[in-house]
């Protein structure tokens, strides 16, 4: 394993694009390779061994690859899967999980809501960070249908519209302040969700600070890439890949329809 090794990660499906945008941004000169297995999307809809199964499929594949660190790009993965993928294997995993601490510590109406899989909500990991902030109301709505519409590139139509205002209505009502998506899928809703939330609510996703926790562990563990040029990009994805690409709108991205 060298510095210049790439940086993994995987997904349920073309959501964590959101997590590998932000991660290229942030780090420029490293390679990245993305597993989207939206064959078996969405993970919430999964059992804890279902989703187990899958990450260690996709940590092998990943491996296989000679990637030095692996982000686990899926909230569903992570709060279900990610203790036993560190307690197997010594290479370094970045996990993802809904950003409710950054909502719950500004949130002025001690009011949030979080919308997510039914596999994050459900999960221990979940529920142990919601009971950090018992001062918080935390109104859960699990995201049903969303990430399959998303999969099939249907994300401006109008069901998916419909589906929006149903869940969001609720948390309108409920006087929120801050939004949590607790999917890395979600990110690619943000110009609908704006159009249905009030201006003072704010958005709030994981992307940013899953970069930043991925440089740090570069720095501590794995290693800069210390090639001075732009990074390459791989996708493979076990599906059509066209929904891939054109979410990736060909930003510098070789795709693979392979596993």
């Amino acid at each position: 394993m060298t510095n210049n090794n790439p940086i993994g990660l995987f997904d349920s499906g073309i959501g964590g694009t959101s997590i590998w945008s932000a991660i290229q941004e942030l780090l420029p000169n490293e390679d990245t390779i993305y597993l989207a297995d939206s064959k078996n999307a969405p993970y919430g809809q999964k059992t804890k061994d279902e989703i187990i199964t899958l990450c260690i499929k996709n940590t092998e594949l990943l491996l296989d690859l000679n990637c030095k660190i692996i982000v686990v790009a899926c909230n569903t993965a992570t709060t279900n899967a990610i203790k036993e993928l560190r307690a197997k294997y010594t290479i370094p995993f970045i996990g993802i999980e809904p950003a409710i601490k950054p909502a719950a510590i500004h949130s002025k109406k001690h009011i949030i809501g979080i919308l997510a899989t039914q596999g994050t909500l459900n999960s221990t990991l979940f529920n142990e960070t919601a009971e950090q902030f018992k001062d918080t109301k935390i109104i859960e709505q699990i995201g049903h249908g969303l990430v399959q519409l998303i999969e099939n590139g249907e994300i401006n139509s109008s069901e998916m519209n419909q589906l929006l205002h149903s869940y969001l209505q609720p948390m309108i009502e409920a006087n929120i302040d801050y939004l949590v998506l607790g999917c890395s899928h979600y990110p690619y809703l943000i110009p609908q969700i704006k159009k249905i939330l009030p201006k003072h609510i704010k958005i709030i996703d994981s992307g940013e600070a899953v970069a930043r926790q991925t440089k740090n562990i570069l720095n501590e563990k794995a290693g800069f890439n210390n090639q001075n040029k732009e990074g390459t990009h791989l996708f493979y994805t076990n599906t059509n890949p066209k929904v891939l690409s054109d979410i990736l709108k060909n930003k510098h991205a070789v795709i693979e329809k392979d596993f």
